[in-house]
């Protein structure tokens, strides 16, 4: 799995721990654990309530994403692909 989160990196550089955080989203110690190292993804609610506690834009904590070096079609090259296939 990608690096999706950038949990590890704002918790490092606020010192901030998992127990605190895990106590605060209702969940394990393990499983933000697994969270921090990309191992799984909180869902959004959870991102939520991550940034709502260190009154952080939910954006920070996740990788930005640039798609213009993608070799993915766009939605309208698709769009048009499948109507030249009568899909």
């Amino acid at each position: 799995m990608s690096n999706t989160n950038r949990l590890d990196e704002v918790f490092k550089k606020r010192k901030i721990t998992n127990r605190v955080v895990a106590k605060y989203v209702k969940r394990s110690e393990g499983t933000v654990s697994k969270w921090r190292n990309n191992k799984r993804q909180p869902s959004v609610h959870e991102l939520n309530k991550i940034a709502e506690l260190l009154r952080e834009d939910i954006r920070n904590l996740l990788h930005k994403s640039d798609w213009s070096e993608s070799e993915a079609p766009t939605y309208s090259e698709f769009k048009r692909q499948l109507k030249k296939d009568n899909w």
